[in-house]
C-alpha cells in the first residue's frame, strides 16, 4: 500500500469546488485523462453514490467504479475507486480559506496482483496524475468555466441526502 497527500488552492468558493468534483461527470471537463464519467445510481448525489469513469492510458482504456463512502457538503468526500489492478480509497476535504478554498486530497493505494510488484511505480505516476487532475481543475474554475459561474444549489434536505465521496 501507498498513501499519496497533497493541497491546492483555488480561487472559488468553496461549495463550487466541492459541487464541481463531488459530480464526477464534471471531471472530463478539467482532466484530459478522463475520458468519461456516467453516474450509475438514482437519486441525488452523496454517500453510496456511484460512478462508472474510464481513464485514458498508454496501452488500453481503464474502466473503474467509484463509489461516495462519505459525503458533508461542503466540507468532506470521502470515495473508494474499484479497477483491474487495485483499490484506491481516501478522501478529499475543502476549506474556505481567504483566497478561495484549500482542497487537501490523501489516497491510499492498494495494487493488487502483479501490481504489488509496481507499487513504487504506480505511486509515482499517482501523484503526477493528482497533481495534474487537480491543477486542471484550478485552471478550470478559474478561468471562469460555466460551472464556476452558476450559484450553488442548497443540497436537498437531509431526510432524502445520506450523509456520510472520492479521485
Amino acid at each position: 500500500m501507498a498513501t499519496l497527500t497533497g493541497e491546492i488552492l483555488i480561487d472559488r468558493a468553496v461549495d463550487v469546488v466541492f459541487d464541481t468534483v463531488a459530480d464526477e461527470r464534471n471531471e472530463p471537463l478539467y482532466n484530459p485523462a478522463m475520458v468519461s464519467a456516467e453516474k450509475l445510481t438514482e437519486g441525488p448525489i452523496g454517500a453510496g453514490t456511484r460512478f462508472k469513469a474510464v481513464h485514458a492510458s498508454r496501452r488500453r482504456p481503464i474502466e473503474m467504479i467509484v463509489e461516495f463512502t462519505d459525503y458533508d457538503r461542503p466540507r468532506h468526500l470521502a470515495s473508494a475507486t474499484t479497477m483491474s489492478w487495485g483499490e484506491v480509497r481516501g478522501e478529499l476535504t475543502f476549506h474556505a480559506v481567504p483566497a478561495g478554498t484549500r482542497m487537501q486530497w490523501t489516497w491510499d493505494i492498494r495494487p493488487r496482483g502483479a501490481a504489488k510488484l509496481a507499487t513504487p511505480l504506480v505511486t509515482a505516476i499517482g501523484r503526477r496524475a493528482e497533481r495534474a487532475c487537480w491543477s486542471g481543475l484550478k485552471r478550470y474554475l478559474e478561468a471562469g468555466s460555466p460551472l464556476a459561474q452558476v450559484e450553488s444549489v442548497p443540497p436537498p434536505s437531509s431526510s432524502t441526502t445520506p450523509t456520510c465521496a472520492d479521485p
